[in-house]
């Protein structure tokens, strides 16, 4: 590395994050030599946390985490200082918690009569169970840019199992049978405990309390520079020797045009694409914006550069179908312990120790989660949060006669309330902020080779991929995972640091677990 190289990250999410670690931690970086660049006024990206106690707390979502997958996450977090437990790292802080609080969850899905549905059995018939492995055994090249859907009978998607893998991974029969697969793989430990969520681990509080903000704490102690409310709009690209070199980054910086020269030796990450463009939050009375492709700004600059350079992926894939790809979510902020009381006794677990709650007969498939409390690092006593989110909010509700689409969050506390027969008058302390997300699953889309460009393309000499939307092999999107892992390989590349990115773990190669497999998918 030379002594005068600088590093120049596009994009303030948990990528750009990790990627600026790995350069201080194994590449010898400086902090002080590495600049963030970030749009939004609060770096994180997808993994936010925000609000108080009085206006009613805010996530967009939060990624599944699991300590038996996530290699390159965890050894990101074993070098991350805790903010709350000095002496140790965000990694042991989270082992302790979860060894404290065991997930088990006993209520994972609910049916129109609000009975607690047996989920012991997948309830796959044997043409399911056929399907199942048919698709698990195809090769990438076979599956091409096919749905779901075009690998399953209709009655699949009836199945215990589907109601559960499609609400814990967020997935909708139109989206990718190659993104289907590849989960079907990495998460084969699960599937024979997909009903308890027994590998799900949890963070002490939200995951940008948890995650982001130590990383970014951390980050600042070392001199990372991170410059807020500013847009790159271009790249300045040199073409030489069949090699694409970026020479400087065009800028908005809080209304005012720029260009950061991008000297010979120094670097770009740039995280491409974004699966929480164009989001916006409703109120108690009012539904979120409904904002379209003329609102988003988080993919143009991808776009820019894939238009020249095939190599550099494909963003159509991806961004151009919001019915397929959007869907709500709702953080609820209560003042009173009625409704947790009510849904620890309806479900039979203490807030942390269930998981996803589904009302697998919801005209929206609505899903809850109560978390341990506090669920924010700020959240004053007395007052506990909750999330949900609904993967078909287009559709008209069961007890309030509109999509979701167009509910207030008063509206779908309502919907809520009437899915567990529970009196409205226990959400009387409850502020609801609905939040739409027009991509929030685009990176399932069905694609084809190529439209995902390599961490470091070929033809690239200092530009690299950090993102949801890059090929790594193996491994599953919509996790921090993902992210973690694609700057963890971008920055060992360019860098050309010689020491291993943690390898997946295949447990879809145990014999054990295939045998686990078989037998719950026989139950």
């Amino acid at each position: 590395m030379s002594n005068s190289m600088k590093a120049y990250l596009v994009g303030g999410g948990i990528g750009s994050l990790a990627a600026a670690a790995f350069m201080i931690r194994d590449g010898d970086v400086p902090g002080s030599f590495i600049t963030i660049l970030e749009a939004m006024p609060v770096p994180g990206g997808s993994l936010d946390g925000g609000g108080n106690s009085e206006t009613g707390y805010t996530m967009r979502g939060g990624r599944m985490l699991t300590t038996d997958n996530f290699e390159c996450t965890w050894d990101l977090f074993k070098s991350i200082p805790s903010l709350i437990h000095p002496g140790r790292t965000v990694y042991d802080e989270t082992i302790t918690f979860n060894e404290q609080n065991i997930p088990h969850s006993s209520a994972r899905l609910v049916d129109e009569n609000r009975f607690r549905v047996d989920v012991t059995s997948m309830g796959f018939s044997m043409e399911d169970r056929l399907e199942l492995i048919k698709l698990v055994e195809a090769d990438d090249d076979k599956l091409g840019a096919s749905c779901i859907t075009d690998w399953f009978s209709p009655g699949f998607f009836k199945t215990t199992f589907w109601y559960m893998w499609a609400s814990t991974f967020a997935f909708q029969p139109w989206h990718s049978a190659i993104e289907f697969k590849r989960y079907l793989h990495r998460f084969m430990l699960e599937f024979s405990r997909i009903e308890t969520l027994a590998g799900i681990k949890r963070t002490v509080f939200n995951q940008y309390d948890s995650l982001v903000h130590p990383l970014l704490s951390w980050l600042q102690t070392q001199g990372v520079q991170i410059e807020m409310n500013c847009t790159v709009t271009d790249f300045n690209l040199l073409t030489e020797g069949g090699k694409i070199t970026v020479t400087g980054l065009q800028c908005n910086r809080n209304g005012t045009h720029e260009t950061i020269n991008v000297a010979e030796g120094d670097l770009v990450f740039f995280q491409n694409g974004s699966m929480t463009d164009a989001s916006s939050y409703g109120s108690m009375t009012h539904p979120p914006e409904h904002r379209t492709k003329q609102d988003s700004g988080g993919w143009a600059l991808w776009e820019k550069l894939a238009i020249a350079h095939p190599d550099f992926g494909n963003p159509a894939a991806f961004n151009s179908s919001i019915p397929e790809t959007y869907w709500h979510s709702f953080t609820v902020t209560l003042k009173d312990t009625g409704f947790f009381d009510a849904m620890e006794k309806f479900t039979g677990n203490i807030a942390g120790t269930g998981g996803l709650v589904t009302f697998k007969d919801s005209n929206w498939f609505m899903s809850v989660v109560l978390a341990h409390q506090p669920h924010f690092a700020n959240q004053p006593a007395g007052v506990q949060v909750f999330w949900g989110y609904a993967l078909h909010p287009d559709r008209i509700g069961n007890f309030v006669a509109k999509s979701m689409a167009d509910c207030s969050g008063a509206e779908i506390l309502l919907e809520l309330c009437g899915h567990l027969n529970f009196d409205l008058e226990i959400m009387a302390t409850a502020i609801c902020i609905p939040c739409r997300m027009p991509y929030i699953t685009s990176m399932f889309m069905p694609r084809a080779q190529g439209d995902r460009p390599l961490p470091v393309p070929q033809n690239s000499k200092n530009l690299a991929f950090i993102s949801q939307f890059v090929e790594i092999p193996d491994d599953v999107v919509f996790t921090v995972e993902y992210s973690v892992r694609a700057a963890q390989t971008a920055v060992y590349a360019l860098l050309k640091i010689n020491r291993e990115v943690p390898p997946v773990h295949r447990h879809d190669k145990s014999l054990k677990v295939k045998l686990d497999a078989v037998i719950k998918a026989f139950k």
